[in-house]
């Protein structure tokens, strides 16, 4: 039997007495803000009129992440909050009254994954027990950045823990400090990971954007299934140190928001060269500080996008999804070319080993980063951590961590073999073989399935991905809402080359204008 979490309409609408509708008038009148849906261009607007201040927006999230990721449908999207929020968005609405605008995030709450260091109140978790009471010494660099562009630090998103690479049967979205995160759309369902409260948090309007991290599947998966959109850029577009690693060779952080837009100006605020990541220096020349001019409505007009049909055949409701989209594809000027495979079958299991070794390297330094006071120095700790925490265990094991700890280094003969097999598999004879081929400018395929029922006993019931070829390639991928399937959103990816950012968010952005997927969630319970 259907049932429906009730929620007050004070629990979805915000009001405020200094708000901001769509006709101002007065800027003394009192005036209602539903903060459901908005973007970035509304609230500057409100800002801007004088209708609205930092202070009021942050407040009204907070007091949204009370009412709904604490108490009603309690989705645990929100690891912790930021204690000192108020207080930087009082000092940015007495500098927006000065007339100094600090950037194109000026007065925008962003959440941050918890797996990204803040030099602050608090701590960076990664979901772990054995970093509970962990405080990293400064921001990480995208912190950094996007503090210099304005954006509030509303707080730390809920994750899977270790960024869901810790052991078997794991569910996404839960983490031993957080709990489990549910999806909005139905809470008996999951939210994918491992950037698991970053797409909840956005999807269920309590922040305007969060940041995610990918090493396979981790910011696209959770923005399809909870109907938002997600950029994994090419790896070294935006610097990784302060971010608990993966894979050096794979690991990105990116925005996710609810449009296209929002994602793309959120997208340039994070770009630069960082001394502390080597990857970040290939990327000068081919970042751009502003992504929002290649919004058109009309890009995907004369483009020639490959139809990644691999993973279709498993999900018949997927694949009608799909051909209705590739159908509206082509309605809207785009040449579709079908291709079955882009990867030689080994590509995966060299990702797999590439992610074991550099997960020893970068764990262990990344501890080491921490100081003297860590409770955890090494991987080694870590280990033994969990084996003696009861809260750790309950669910699922530590398989991948005892894997990476029996590793060799990054100079052994067998790393440099393997990551150069990955390296020509996934590029030159993947992605870029494919698009050299067949002349494209972009590949399409579906981003996965609809929400799968939370299961702490077998964990989760992928059924099938697309995120792989651009992930094990450290290229490009942006999923946007394609429609849905009895109420629960599925997503639509757009990959390509190396630094195709700008191409990808104009096919994106065409397609989300043409389409217009996107629903606010409702909150359901078992309702399918």
């Amino acid at each position: 039997m259907k049932s429906i979490v009730l929620l007050f309409i004070s629990l979805l609408v915000f009001s405020c007495t200094d708000g901001v509708t769509e006709n101002i008038t007065s800027k003394e009148s009192e005036i209602s803000l539903d903060f459901t849906e908005k973007t970035i261009a509304n609230i500057h607007s409100a800002y801007e009129a004088g209708t609205l201040t930092s202070v009021k927006v942050v407040q009204e999230y907070l007091d949204q992440i009370e009412s709904i990721d604490r108490n009603g449908p309690q989705l645990n999207s929100v690891i912790a909050v930021n204690p000192d929020a108020l207080e930087i968005a009082k000092a940015l609405d007495a500098d927006w009254k000065a007339g100094n605008k600090k950037g194109p995030l000026h007065g925008i709450p962003v959440l941050l994954k918890d797996n990204i260091d803040t030099h602050d109140k608090m701590p960076t978790t990664a979901g772990s027990l054995a970093l509970k009471n962990s405080f990293p010494p400064k921001d990480a660099f995208l912190v950094e950045r996007l503090r210099e562009a304005g954006a509030i630090i509303l707080g730390k998103a809920n994750l899977s823990e270790w960024a869901n690479f810790r052991g078997e049967l794991s569910s996404s979205g839960w983490s031993a400090v957080g709990g489990q995160v549910k999806n909005p759309y139905d809470i008996t369902r999951n939210p994918c990971g491992s950037s698991s409260g970053s797409g909840v948090a956005v999807s269920a309007n309590l922040t305007m954007l969060a940041i995610g991290t990918e090493t396979n599947g981790s910011i696209v998966c959770p923005s399809s299934l909870n109907g938002i959109v997600g950029i994994k850029p090419t790896v070294g577009l935006i610097s990784r140190s302060g971010i608990i690693p993966i894979s050096f060779t794979q690991d990105t952080p990116g925005p996710m928001a609810r449009t296209v837009t929002d994602a793309a100006i959120c997208l340039g605020t994070m770009i630069g060269v960082d001394s502390k990541d080597s990857k970040t220096s290939i990327s000068e020349g081919k970042a751009l500080g502003d992504y929002t001019p290649f919004l058109k409505k009309d890009g995907m007009e004369g483009k020639r996008i490959g139809f990644y049909s691999s993973p279709m055949g498993t999900n018949f409701k997927v694949d009608d999804l799909m051909n209705k989209n590739i159908e509206l594809l082509t309605e809207m000027g785009a040449e579709i070319v079908e291709i079955d495979e882009i990867t030689p079958s080994e590509t995966g299991s060299l990702s797999f080993q590439v992610m074991l070794y550099e997960y020893k390297d970068g764990l262990n330094h990344y501890f080491a980063s921490l100081g003297d006071e860590s409770l955890i120095k090494s991987l080694d700790d870590l280990i033994t951590f969990n084996r003696n925490a009861s809260e750790e265990m309950e669910f699922y094991n530590q398989k991948y961590l005892e894997m990476a700890n029996e590793m060799e280094s990054l100079d052994s003969e067998g790393y440099i073999e393997t990551l150069e097999a990955l390296r020509r598999s996934s590029q030159d004879e993947g992605i870029d073989r494919v698009m050299a081929l067949h002349n494209l400018d972009a590949i399409v395929s579906p981003t996965g399935t609809p929400a799968w029922k939370t299961d702490h006993v077998i964990g989760d019931h992928y059924q099938l991905s697309s995120s792989s070829p651009a992930a094990q390639s450290g290229y490009p991928n942006v999923t946007v809402p394609m429609g849905y399937i009895s109420g629960l959103p599925v997503g639509i990816s757009f990959f390509g080359r190396a630094w195709s950012e700008p191409l990808l968010i104009e096919i994106a952005y065409a397609y989300e204008q043409a389409s217009q997927h996107r629903q606010a969630p409702e909150f359901l319970s078992e309702a399918f």
